[in-house]
């Protein structure tokens, strides 16, 4: 049987593992099998985690918001229903970035929420 030489379709496959593992530290960045180790690692996390970001952020935002309408004699659930009654369709991101950035603005909106609902 004749010897398999796998030339440059195995380097260019170790090659592209120790491209990605660039930077870790000690043999993981250095030697090809800890570098897989170590690369399939976080390749998992990171899939598993850019559905987990747009989870954090959601939680970011309802805090926000929570935070910002607590002045007001409001929960956060409250201010969401009635927002809802009163036809604004504005999403918890532009709610969240709005009370931080300019809370008068913020105040306007629950004012008017509020009037609404009265």
């Amino acid at each position: 049987m004749p010897r398999v030489r796998r030339g440059f379709k195995a380097r260019r496959r170790r090659k592209d593992i120790l491209k990605l593992a660039r930077g870790y530290r000690g043999g993981r960045g250095r030697l090809f099998r800890s570098a897989t180790e170590a690369v399939d690692r976080a390749l998992k996390f990171a899939y598993r985690d850019r559905k987990a970001r747009k989870r954090d952020f959601r939680k970011l935002w309802i805090i926000r918001i929570n935070a910002a309408v607590r002045p007001f004699g409001l929960s956060y659930s409250r201010f969401m229903y009635l927002l809802k009654r009163a036809n604004i369709a504005m999403d918890r991101k532009v709610l969240a970035d709005l009370a931080i950035s300019d809370p008068r603005g913020f105040a306007q909106v629950v004012e008017l929420v509020q009037n609404k609902a009265a």
